[in-house]
């Protein structure tokens, strides 16, 4: 008998054995497969996590840092910020800032006029759930949005403080509909009627948050029209140069610090954060997550391999009989050990591919709700398919070795 017959004949008798104790089977199958499942399920998740954090940071480009006040205390991981003596950047030092800047680079203003306002529109009224920002001419390059229609605001318009508004394509759709053109018809923002002269181009979502709905108004005028004590504003920089961003940062430093009046001994009290360090300072922290997945998973699928194992000596008691006849009829012990083995192996791989399949539906749809592409994790799919030939193998040798040392007689007189 070739190799191939016989690899097919051990198949067989495998499957044949595995339906024989088909509940017993099934429920080691689960097991295998929810450790599988919990592997690759969490692994799936943290890549869409990880791409969708890419591609939005990237949206703002390269070159682009922000300076931003310490009160806004963030901590991730190990890392945080601590404040110091100025709690926040205001509009005077933000304009000097911009000023003083020469650096080959756009300067942007910003700051935040509402998270939750109301638009309304003839009929039309939205929830509270729009934001409002204040920017200025150069927000849209720094922040990597673009315009679909109309024009970009302009140094008019932010002098003089202009009631118009530049609406993201949610906005559009909601108040004007297909029919309406949105240029120049007017939106009504808290207290102020604002002319709409553009629409932007939309992003989609990030991490369950829609960038589209969004309305984009001079920062001047928020001073003016949603004014409140200790106003924040921040400062986006984008270098022109890609390879200049170092020596921007540095420049940039050195010049709000005098802008801040601190002594040249004072600890800088801002943060200068690039888009590239926090989408990486994210990203690193999810290897945490990355651990406990992996730790769920490996205890998970050392229950399975001991209830594998117990399932396959149990197998060997029950077919002792059988087992001496195929001896008495000339089968090796080699023979009577690869089926054993096959059997294993043919469990924790039908474990591993229902662990797999189920792995993928849950992590994708963690990436659907984030606004992901469908992500198919070919590596954590070798990985699954490996680990469960490993457990397979492991679990069925100590069945397999007992099977194959049987004595012919002893197991013939077996009840």
């Amino acid at each position: 008998m070739n190799a191939g017959v016989l690899f097919r004949e051990n198949l067989r008798i495998a499957f044949k054995s595995i339906r024989t104790s088909l509940l017993r089977t099934i429920l080691t199958v689960m097991i295998i497969a929810f450790g599988i499942m919990a592997l690759v399920g969490i692994l799936t998740a943290i890549d869409a996590i990880q791409n969708s954090l890419t591609s939005q940071f990237s949206l703002m480009g390269a070159n682009t840092f922000t300076i931003e006040s310490r009160s806004m205390n963030v901590q991730i991981g190990s890392q945080s910020y601590r404040r110091k003596n100025h709690e926040y950047i205001n509009y005077r030092q933000a304009r000097e800032f911009k000023e003083r800047f020469i650096f080959p680079a756009e300067v942007s203003i910003q700051t935040w006029a509402s998270g939750n306002a109301v638009v309304k529109h003839e009929d039309y009224k939205s929830n509270p759930n729009v934001q409002v920002r204040g920017v200025d001419e150069g927000f849209l390059f720094t922040a990597g949005y673009e315009i679909l229609r109309g024009r970009n605001f302009n140094t008019t318009d932010i002098t003089n403080s202009e009631l118009v508004v530049i609406v993201g394509s949610n906005v559009a759709d909601a108040a004007f509909g297909e029919s309406e053109d949105p240029l120049n018809q007017f939106l009504v923002i808290g207290n102020g009627r604002y002319r709409v002269t553009g629409v932007l181009k939309s992003r989609g979502t990030s991490m369950g948050m829609g960038s589209d709905r969004l309305c984009l108004i001079p920062y001047t005028n928020v001073r003016q029209y949603f004014s409140r004590p200790n106003m924040n504003y921040n400062i986006s920089v984008r270098a022109y140069d890609p390879m200049m961003m170092e020596m921007a940062m540095s420049e940039a430093e050195g010049i709000f610090r005098i802008v801040r009046g601190l002594d040249p001994r004072d600890e800088s009290d801002f943060n200068i954060t690039s888009s590239d360090q926090l989408s990486q300072l994210l990203i690193e922290n999810l290897k945490f997550v990355r651990v406990v997945a992996v730790a769920i998973g490996i205890i998970t699928l050392l229950g399975a391999g001991i209830g594998l194992m117990n399932i396959m000596l149990v197998s060997v008691t029950e077919r002792t009989k059988e087992i001496g006849t195929r001896k008495a009829l000339g089968a090796k012990s080699k023979m009577i050990r690869r089926q054993f083995l096959y059997e294993a192996v043919v469990i924790g791989q039908v474990g591993g591919i229902v662990g797999i399949i189920l792995g993928i539906l849950i992590g994708n749809a963690v990436s659907l709700a984030i606004g992901t592409s469908f992500i198919v994790p070919w590596s954590w799919i070798i990985l699954g398919v490996s680990v469960c030939f490993i457990i397979g193998l492991i679990s069925g040798v100590i069945p397999a070795r007992k099977a194959a040392r049987l004595d012919p007689i002893i197991a013939l007189r077996h009840e």
